[in-house]
């Protein structure tokens, strides 16, 4: 038997509230508790952990809606579907901050009630998946030896493991954003020229090879400067990553401390 959704009804109208618990129930869904307050919501999210919160943007007190349910998100993962008679343009860009998952204009029919809940349930339960296997992935590279720094199709640098923090002697918060040929950078100005002219190699042959072509890597050996000066021997290998929709992407640049033997980057080869 497939588990009931469980949503928090938070809406400051008693009848109203006990209203949509009734429509609510009747669709299949489970409302273990109302709220008419931010504190009362609050603490029911905390209790409940429900899948879902039906939040009226208007409410009483020192906090509405709009404030709730970001906090509620926040704290505690729980996707708002805003329900609310007010269509103004001030209203609306204020939810639109808050990235709803749902938003029901009064009056409204059962059917589009029920519509736009199920959708905010499926792409709550797709937020909660992507982010359980983003949590796995970066336990996962933290836990890797070599340096790992992840950019983007526009050379930003997006990802750093903690041997990479290492390595360059940045926090991945701090060179995040940054360009990578800001962040990983190599002895002498004719040796960086090389690395970044093999790190475009690398991207750019991967998208002239359709949207599924064999990884491409480039290896860089040489010195590698950190943030805090000096220099570091290493050997860096560069992997291409398609885009979004096939073609040029981004790239990972795994970095490896030790004498290599100092030279020209080697090129690209294919896998």
């Amino acid at each position: 038997m497939t588990e009931k959704a469980t949503i928090l009804v938070v809406e400051d109208e008693s009848i109203v509230a006990m209203d949509l618990r009734q429509r609510l129930t009747a669709m299949g869904y489970a409302v273990p508790a109302l709220a008419g307050s931010a504190p009362e919501a609050l603490k029911k999210a905390e209790e409940l952990r429900p899948d879902l919160v039906l939040m009226d943007i208007r409410l009483r007190g020192d906090m509405d809606g709009i404030e709730t349910a970001e906090q509620i998100h926040d704290l505690f993962g729980v996707p708002p579907v805003y329900l609310t008679a007010y269509t103004d343009a001030d209203t609306l860009r204020r939810a639109k901050i808050t990235e709803p998952f749902g938003y029901v204009v009064k009056p409204f029919d059962e059917r589009t009630l029920r519509s736009t809940i199920e959708m905010a349930l499926y792409h709550a339960k797709s937020e909660r998946q992507l982010k359980r296997h983003e949590a796995w992935l970066e336990a996962t590279l933290r836990c890797v030896s070599e340096g790992l720094v992840g950019a983007d199709e526009n050379w930003r640098v997006v990802f750093m493991n903690a041997a990479a923090e290492a390595l360059l002697g940045r926090k991945r918060a701090e060179a995040s954003g940054l360009d990578l040929f800001q962040v990983v950078r190599f002895k002498g100005e004719r040796e960086q020229q090389r690395a970044r002219q093999l790190m475009k190699e690398v991207r750019e042959n991967f998208g002239q090879n359709g949207t599924a072509p064999p990884a491409l890597v480039g290896t860089i050996v040489g010195s590698l400067v950190p943030a805090q000066g000096g220099n570091i021997p290493v050997e860096a290998r560069v992997t291409s990553i398609a885009g979004k929709w096939g073609g040029i992407g981004g790239v990972v640049v795994a970095i490896r401390a030790g004498d290599f033997g100092h030279g020209e980057p080697t090129g690209v080869y294919s896998l």
